[in-house]
């Protein structure tokens, strides 16, 4: 896979320099444009066709959820990934019936934004080698869907993100439903 092209969109210039710093440091994603408010955003969107974008809630002239919900009715797909400060309940699920999977609240490190973009490429090389196949069976749509129960469970308390990643992977591979006893003998962990 190449390169994963990269929009960021944040008002504040010193938080954009230091967002870019962080993304151009991830050896598989590179910077095509910042924007600093939600109308360049869009601009760049349509002109730059980024994979993704790094998007603030907060900007000067509409709102990071505005500039989704234009993206969305105008059939764009491209993945995004929340940078903002805005932590209240009514703007995460907002972002995420627009289609946010990853969610990052500043301020954050950059092996944060680094697991974000991690999961983003799997999740682009995951649909990538299904292509268009049409319809999809029960077990593959399942496995789609999981991602993000596997993000979210990811941040139980003393859950690592790689092991919670090989249960999937697992789960995914049984193709049928597998009990907990089950699935911790195949793994050699403790079915808790």
């Amino acid at each position: 896979m190449n390169r994963l092209r990269t929009l960021i969109v944040e008002d504040d210039f010193a938080v954009a320099h230091v967002t870019r710093g962080f993304v151009e440091r991830h050896p598989h994603y590179e910077v095509v444009g910042v924007a600093p408010t939600g109308a360049e955003a869009l601009r760049a969107l349509s002109e730059q066709r980024p994979d993704v974008m790094l998007l603030d809630v907060y900007l000067p002239d509409m709102s990071g959820i505005d500039v989704l919900r234009r993206l969305r009715t105008a059939g764009g797909h491209v993945e995004v990934i929340a940078v903002t400060a805005a932590r209240d309940l009514e703007t995460v699920r907002r972002a995420r019936a627009h289609g946010v999977h990853h969610y990052v609240v500043k301020p954050f490190p950059m092996q944060t934004l680094h697991e974000r973009l991690d999961d983003v490429r799997r999740t682009l090389a995951r649909d990538a080698e299904l292509g268009d196949t049409g319809e999809l069976d029960q077990v593959t749509v399942d496995a789609l869907m999981r991602r993000d129960a596997v993000a979210l469970a990811g941040q139980r308390k003393g859950v690592s993100r790689a092991t919670l990643q090989r249960v999937a992977d697992t789960m995914g591979r049984h193709g049928q439903s597998v009990s907990a006893s089950e699935l911790a003998e195949t793994l050699g962990m403790s079915r808790v």
